[in-house]
């Protein structure tokens, strides 16, 4: 039943349906029957892997029986996420998923048709391409890599299996983004020539790392997958692994800055920047366990005298922009203000001409986000699955945003700026390049395809 239903779901795709249901055995059966096959074949059957703080932002979409989604496995290395997020299925659907800690296992169920992917930053790649190439379709959270080489086997592993992967920067199916990103593309501000990308947030201490046994019920060698073999520290698995070194995570520009990023690259229509450079620096709680940069400064210029800015504030909570995350475009002609609730647009003497705001689509800053957007997002991913529609993330698209973030992280690693090739994405910078990739785990290698 299973090549049954796989076979639908890609015929569906294909526009072709109709000639693989059609037959003397199907037209002899009772409509309840009939009804049955249908919705038996046409189910997609997901697993999610990452019971944090994202997972439950899919949840709905999930729940809701007229999407006709079969949630098979839960799947995180820690047992109480797994016991916490099996509890809260069973309190609110039909589904009784597996509990699994090794997403290996479930990328080896052939009856699985898609998996979402909502672990630390380390695992998005390598989980995402090993999942491809198992037939499965992916829903990628951001950051899509933890580094630069990743973006390039990302899409190459989507081209070569032709699975859908849809990344997570939720704000790209905002109707209000892009009803006024047309508009930008068609004029309305003129020749756009600048963006500024911002993020403000309060985060605190974070308690100095101390090597200890890890917690109960933690599998750390899997928690660790893909990054080289070093002790637990405490308390790197509960959300700590963002500032704790380069082997997990990808600091604030991998962790927010993605979604800014994306919106005003989208808006300036540009791809790779020909230069990039940095001012950063950890300038709170100096003497805590945070070992990134909690404050920092980008610039990106693109070809036609455009720039892109970043201004990314991690500890400090004063709304410089009135607001504690979003995007400023500026035009010839007037200029705009987009952020997850939608948009306001001003022309070139500051008055605002048009609005269109819907408080709470999407969490702004709270941890794990979620909400209207993020099921918007999911709903396009099965229907993109089902062939209905284009995803509105793809993953060729989000690789080149995410490009913005690794190319911060590196000139602020190595303290340079340097140049880019505008076509390519290559660094004119040795020292940089050295940064394009990772070491990893013997065996845990992204193989070339």
């Amino acid at each position: 039943m299973s090549s049954n239903r796989r076979d639908f779901i890609k015929k569906t795709a294909l526009g072709a349906v109709g000639a693989t249901l059609v037959s003397n055995s199907v037209n002899a059966m009772t409509a309840k029957s009939y009804s049955k096959i249908i919705g038996a074949n046409d189910r997609i059957n997901v697993a999610i892997q990452g019971l944090g703080r994202r997972y439950g932002s899919y949840m709905r979409p999930i729940y809701d029986k007229k999407n006709n989604i079969e949630l098979s496995y839960l799947c995180d290395v820690m047992k109480s996420q797994r016991d916490k997020a099996a509890k809260a299925v069973k309190e609110n659907s039909h589904h009784k998923p597996k509990l699994e800690n090794d997403i290996r296992k479930i990328i080896n169920d052939k009856d699985v048709d898609a998996i979402f992917m909502a672990t630390p930053d380390h695992w998005h790649a390598p989980g995402a391409c090993m999942a491809v190439a198992a037939g499965k379709h992916v829903y990628l959270e951001k950051p899509c890599s933890h580094n630069l080489k990743e973006g390039e086997l990302l899409i190459a592993y989507q081209k070569k299996y032709g699975k859908h992967i849809q990344m997570g920067n939720q704000q790209r199916s905002s109707a209000q983004s892009q009803e006024i990103i047309n508009d930008i593309h068609n004029g309305i501000i003129g020749d756009v020539y600048n963006a500024i990308a911002f993020y403000t947030s309060k985060r605190g201490r974070v308690q100095n790392q101390i090597e200890t046994a890890p917690p109960e019920g933690l599998d750390w060698e899997l928690f660790q997958g893909p990054a080289p073999r070093r002790p637990y520290t405490d308390d790197t698995w509960n959300y700590n692994w963002h500032w704790y070194g380069w082997d997990y995570g990808t600091a604030e520009m991998g962790n927010n800055a993605t979604h800014e990023l994306d919106i005003a690259r989208w808006a300036l229509d540009a791809k790779y920047p020909e230069h990039v450079e940095v001012k950063s620096g950890k300038f709170h709680y100096k003497d805590d366990g945070w070992e990134m940069y909690d404050t920092m400064e980008a610039t990106f210029r693109f070809g036609g005298n455009r720039t892109i800015q970043w201004d990314g504030r991690s500890r400090n909570g004063y709304d410089k922009y009135g607001a504690g995350r979003g995007t400023i475009i500026y035009g010839s002609e007037g200029s705009v203000f987009i952020d997850r609730d939608g948009y306001k647009l001003y022309d070139l003497k500051g008055k605002l001409i048009r609005e269109n705001i819907i408080p709470g689509l999407e969490n702004g800053n709270a941890l794990g986000g979620g909400g209207a957007l993020t099921r918007a997002h999911t709903l396009n991913f099965f229907d993109a699955i089902r062939g209905k529609a284009p995803l509105t993330s793809p993953i060729d698209q989000g690789v080149i945003s995410q490009t913005l973030t690794h190319y911060a992280n590196i000139a602020s690693r190595i303290d340079q700026s340097f140049d880019v090739d505008e076509n390519t994405g290559r660094i004119y910078n040795r020292d940089a390049m050295k940064l394009w990739s990772r070491t990893y785990e013997p065996g845990w290698e992204i193989k070339p395809v």
